[in-house]
């Protein structure tokens, strides 16, 4: 049974706040007691919060809180395109409730933090290129794990995802700034009223997930799945 939009809207807007708080909160802890966690902390908060938050509600939503996720599925056929710019309303909003929360909640001090920014000595372009080429893999797994005849299909769909979170923003994060989700690094460009390198997270993104969608509509085992026909025809 295929929910409908509305409730798959309101279960976007969940899934990216309850994602992205559990994340913001390992940023938090990074600052208030640096000591306690480090990148590799942090990169699991963001792992496992995206992880668990598909564990809930990806059965509903398809779990994607991520507006490259929207559009990579889209282009490569997995994702119906009247929906797209629904689901990317939703996730901005998750995003934004999750920062509002996280500066209620850990004060000021971590406002900033939660900007995307390159790691110092980084230039723009190589940042823009690391966006577009994890997002593009992300994609990748994405599409074979939830959307494809994959062996790793179902239950294992949110460990491949959140797992491929934690990797990339271990070892590439610390270099680009590490968002890979136009909606996470929108809302608190928004809230620190800093948006001086927000294109570079939001254009790396979205042209990663569009590479990754056409990729994987090239190999794919199996046409659009019945779950999208549904979607399509409701």
């Amino acid at each position: 049974m295929i929910a409908s939009f509305e409730r798959r809207f309101i279960v976007e807007i969940l899934g990216t706040f309850g994602f992205l708080f559990i994340a913001f909160s390992g940023v938090a802890l990074s600052v208030l007691n640096p000591s306690a966690i480090g990148s590799v902390g942090v990169a699991a908060a963001f792992g496992l919060g995206l992880g668990l938050m598909i564990f809930a509600f990806g059965h509903i939503s398809g779990g994607h809180f991520n507006p490259a996720v929207s559009l990579g599925l889209a282009i490569g056929g997995a994702f119906p395109w009247r929906e797209v710019l629904g689901y990317w309303l939703a996730q901005v909003v998750g995003a934004c409730a999750a920062v509002a929360a996280a500066l209620a909640l850990y004060g000021e001090k971590v406002r900033e933090a939660m900007v995307n920014v390159p790691a110092d000595g980084i230039g723009n372009g190589t940042a823009l290129g690391i966006e577009i080429i994890i997002t593009a893999l992300f994609l990748i797994v994405i599409s074979s794990v939830a959307t494809d005849d994959s062996p790793w299909s179902g239950a294992f769909a949110p460990v491949a995802i959140g797992g491929f979170i934690f990797i990339a923003l271990a070892v590439a994060g610390p270099i680009d700034g590490g968002s890979y989700n136009p909606a996470r690094a929108i809302a608190p460009a928004l809230f620190a009223g800093e948006g001086s390198h927000l294109w570079i997270y939001i254009v790396g993104p979205l042209v990663g997930g569009i590479v990754g969608g056409l990729i994987y509509a090239l190999v794919r085992l199996r046409p659009v799945n019945d779950e999208v026909e549904e979607l399509t025809e409701a």
